[in-house]
């Protein structure tokens, strides 16, 4: 007369299928909103250490000849000197002299430019050459941001 009235414990429940489902979907969410900022910045670093060595190179450059600053022409050269660059080819490297420049820089996140004759603002991303020796240079380039590019000048 007495039967057993013990329910079978056997497998999940449909809710609790569901809740390490949601759980699962909520962590692959924020890697995948996290996945794009931690490129960006692996990017961004690379572009600073890569102007970090082309710093370097003109700041070589101009040493080595005396305090002549570089021209177009030398643009090559101080790449090349700058080693392998990890953003950037030897290309993507200009020269351009103080009078020559727009400020706010007008590049691009494929192009540096070395200007001769100006130091960078304030501001950051513009130069003024009032005042300023020839011999006095500027590196400007472009980083990424989350809602596009931002230029930017670091004085050598």
């Amino acid at each position: 007369m007495f039967t057993n009235t013990k329910k079978r414990s056997e497998g999940f429940t449909i809710i609790e299928v569901l809740i390490v489902l949601a759980i699962a979907g909520l962590i692959m969410l924020v890697v995948f909103l996290a996945v794009p900022a931690l490129q960006r910045n692996q990017r961004n670093t690379s572009r600073k250490n890569d102007i970090s060595r082309i710093g370097g190179a003109a700041a070589e450059f101009l040493s080595n000849n005396n305090g002549t600053p570089p021209v177009a022409a030398n643009a090559a050269a101080i790449a090349a000197s700058a080693g392998t660059l990890s953003q950037y080819t030897a290309a993507q490297v200009t020269v351009v002299t103080g009078g020559a420049v727009a400020s706010p820089a007008v590049v691009s996140l494929t192009s540096i430019q070395i200007v001769t004759g100006v130091a960078c603002a304030a501001a950051g991303a513009t130069t003024t050459n009032a005042g300023i020796p020839a011999r006095q240079m500027v590196i400007q380039y472009a980083t990424e941001t989350g809602g596009g590019v931002t230029s930017l000048c670091q004085d050598i």
